[in-house]
């Protein structure tokens, strides 16, 4: 159960991110900037299409790094985690709903620096202070998935050692 609300939950980031990022882009100027100086004004950085292919990159290579444990758990490839996580077990659930989650963290948290760089690049339109709660959201929510992974695995070598 915790295994699909995950999964749709990171199905939904996942659109979620491709609709920040392509409407963001197309408010960005030729010149994006990734950071302001001293006196407050943006200096001009990388060009637009380099931004947005970068993000697109750095997008599926920690899609592809979260997804890899849980399909490797799905399709039944590795079996060391499929000895450790057999099917019906509530652990394999709360791990393959974990990653997911955390798929969906990490690209709501790829979706906000995308949001953040265009406040930086439209700060007439947009004031970076005006969102501080939510850049300062996502550290704690990686803080209490971190803690939920460790939890998770507690909670599966104790059922390890009363089965042995």
């Amino acid at each position: 159960m915790y295994y699909r609300f995950g999964k749709a939950i990171y199905f939904i980031s996942v659109l979620l991110f491709m609709f920040v990022l392509l409407y963001f882009y197309s408010a960005l100027p030729e010149l994006v900037s990734y950071q302001i100086d001293e006196v407050g004004n943006s200096s001009a950085g990388l060009e637009k299409g380099t931004f947005f292919y970068l993000m697109i990159a750095l997008f599926v290579i920690c899609n592809g790094m979260v997804l890899l444990p849980p399909k490797l758990l799905e399709t039944k490839s590795h079996t060391g985690l499929r000895r450790i996580f057999p099917v019906g077990d509530p652990y394999r659930d709360y791990f393959l709903g974990w990653f997911y989650s955390f798929g969906a963290i990490l690209n709501m948290s790829l979706g906000l620096m995308v949001f953040y760089t265009h406040s930086i690049n439209n700060q007439s339109e947009i004031a970076s202070e005006e969102f501080n709660i939510f850049f300062y959201m996502i550290p704690v929510l990686f803080l209490v998935w971190i803690v939920g992974l460790f939890l998770i695995l507690m909670g599966k070598f104790k059922q390890v050692q009363t089965k042995s």
